[in-house]
């Protein structure tokens, strides 16, 4: 099919360029990416008939890098140190 219509791992490498030149930037196409992202990522591991813990664990820990990132200057500036 169409560039425009391939999923990313279906994109060679040479055509990556022109993949990503095909992508709607706005705030609409933004958050449509993330819709299709996030139904794709619950069709795989969250609706399963056997689901095992891999799906919430990766929930929880994608939240707990997230949450030291956003706190990492706050937790840098209180650390304890050898030399003051």
């Amino acid at each position: 099919g169409p560039l425009s219509e391939r999923p990313l791992m279906d994109v060679r490498l040479g055509e990556l360029h022109t993949w990503i030149s095909t992508c709607s930037f706005s705030p609409q196409g933004l958050l449509g990416a993330v819709q299709r992202a996030w139904g794709s990522y619950c069709a795989k591991y969250i609706h399963v008939k056997q689901g095992g813990p891999a799906g919430i664990s990766m929930l929880l820990a994608g939240y707990c890098l997230l949450s030291y990132g956003w706190n990492y200057q706050h937790l840098k500036r209180h650390r304890w140190r050898k030399y003051h």
